[in-house]
C-alpha cells in the first residue's frame, strides 16, 4: 500500500499538461452507459441537443461513468457486483486500461477522480470480511493500483469529492453482498448505512448515521454542489407498508435533513430513489424512481417538496442549463425546466442508471 507521504508527494508532483481536452469532442453535455439496438452495451456522449457525440463499446452492462476532469477519458464501471472498469479515450476510441477488482473484491459501480485527475478512487467490497474498501489507482501509470483504505462502513456505493477540498464523501449503503449470491442482500436486519467523510489517505473526518428507525434506508447515490452541500438518495429495504424519506441533505459539521413528498406521492416512488442531482443554480434537487416511474423535485433552499412528474423507467438525471435532463431505460431523453417536463426524443438506446455531466472546466472538480 502506498504511504501517506508518497501519496501526497505524488499528488503534488502531478503536472502533466494535456494536449487535448473535452473541447476536442465538442464538449458533450453528459455521458451514460446504455444498451444499443443490436443488444450490446456501450458508453455514449450526448450533446445538449440530444445528438450522440461518441459511442464506444463496453464488454457488459454498465452502471456509472467517471469523467477525467481534464482529458476526454471516461471510466465505465460494470453493474454491481462487477469486476471490471474500462478506461476509454473518447477522442480516439482507444482502450487506455482495464481495471480489474483485486482477488476477493468487486466494484460497486462508482468512482471519483482527484481534482487534477492524478488519482482515481473506486468503491469496492471485500466480500470475505464484508468491509467496504476504497481503491486508489494512479492514472499517470496506466491506472496502476497504488493503495486502498477502508470506506468506513459496509457496501460503499457512490463516492464524490467536495469542491476545493481534498475530502471524499462516501455513501456506505450498509448492505452486505457476495458474488456467490449475485445481487442478494445478506444482512438486511443488521444494516447500518452511513455517510462518511475521509481525507485522501483514508483518515476519517466525519461520519453520520440516520436514526436507528431508518437503519434499512440504504444511502446509495450522491451529488455535491459548489458550496459543499451533499444530496444523497436512499433505497428502503424495510417494510413495504412504510414510506420513509428518500432524499437527504448534509453539510460537514451539521445534522442531516431528510426530505419527502406528501404521503400519497411518496408512495408512488416505490421506496426507491435511483439517482439524484442538484441544479446548477443551487435552487433545486431531483430524485428519480425507475420502479415507480417518478421524478420528484424539491426546493433545495426551502427544503420543501415542489412537484412530481411521471416517466416510465426513469433513472438517469443530471443538471442542465434550464433545470434537469433525465433518461430512461426505454430510450427517452427529456428535459425539465420552469414549464415542467418537456416530452423528449425517443432514442434507440436503452439508458442505464446514471447520467454524468461534463466536468466543470472552471473548477476542474472530479465529482
Amino acid at each position: 500500500m502506498t504511504t501517506r507521504r508518497t501519496f501526497l508527494a505524488g499528488l503534488a508532483a502531478f503536472g502533466t499538461t494535456p494536449t487535448y481536452s473535452w473541447a476536442d469532442l465538442g464538449n458533450p453535455s453528459w455521458v451514460s452507459a446504455a444498451k444499443t439496438p443490436d443488444g450490446s452495451h456501450a458508453l455514449l456522449g450526448v450533446s445538449a441537443q440530444g445528438d450522440i457525440v461518441f459511442q464506444q463499446p463496453l464488454p457488459d452492462r454498465g452502471h456509472d461513468t467517471v469523467l477525467h476532469p481534464k482529458h476526454p477519458h471516461v471510466i465505465g464501471f460494470a453493474r454491481r457486483p462487477g469486476r471490471f472498469a474500462r478506461v476509454l479515450d473518447c477522442r480516439t476510441g482507444a482502450d487506455l486500461a482495464m481495471l480489474h477488482a483485486p482477488p476477493g473484491r468487486h466494484f460497486y459501480g462508482h468512482g471519483v477522480f482527484t481534482r487534477d485527475g492524478a488519482y482515481l478512487f473506486t468503491t469496492e467490497n471485500d466480500y470475505e470480511t464484508a468491509n467496504g474498501v476504497i481503491g486508489i489507482w494512479d492514472s499517470r501509470r496506466n491506472y496502476k493500483r497504488v493503495g486502498e483504505f477502508l470506506s468506513g462502513g459496509t457496501g460503499p456505493h457512490d463516492i464524490a469529492l467536495l469542491p476545493d477540498q481534498d475530502i471524499l464523501v462516501i455513501a456506505n449503503g450498509g448492505i452486505e453482498t457476495h458474488p456467490d449470491s449475485g445481487r442478494t442482500k445478506l444482512n438486511i436486519p443488521m444494516m447500518r448505512p452511513n455517510l462518511t467523510y475521509l481525507d485522501l489517505t483514508g483518515g476519517q473526518i466525519e461520519q453520520i448515521e440516520l436514526d436507528r428507525s431508518l437503519h434499512t434506508n440504504s444511502i446509495r447515490h450522491l451529488d455535491v454542489d459548489h458550496a459543499g452541500n451533499v444530496a444523497f438518495a436512499m433505497q428502503w429495504e424495510g417494510s413495504s407498508s412504510e414510506t420513509p424519506p428518500l432524499l437527504g441533505y448534509h453539510k460537514l459539521g451539521q445534522n442531516p435533513i431528510l426530505l419527502a413528498a406528501p404521503d400519497e406521492l411518496q408512495q408512488d416512488m416505490n421506496n426507491y430513489a435511483g439517482s439524484v442531482a442538484l441544479s446548477r443554480d443551487g435552487k433545486q434537487a431531483a430524485i428519480t424512481s425507475p420502479r415507480g416511474g417518478k421524478i420528484h423535485i424539491f426546493d433545495w433552499h426551502l427544503q420543501t417538496f415542489e412537484t412530481s412528474y411521471d416517466l416510465t423507467d426513469v433513472c438517469g438525471v443530471a443538471a442542465s442549463e434550464t433545470g434537469f435532463t433525465v433518461s430512461t431505460g426505454t430510450g427517452v431523453i427529456a428535459n425539465i425546466d420552469k414549464t415542467g417536463l418537456n416530452a423528449g426524443a425517443r432514442t434507440p438506446f436503452l439508458w442505464d442508471n446514471h447520467m454524468v455531466p461534463l466536468p466543470d472546466p472552471a473548477s476542474q472538480h472530479g465529482t
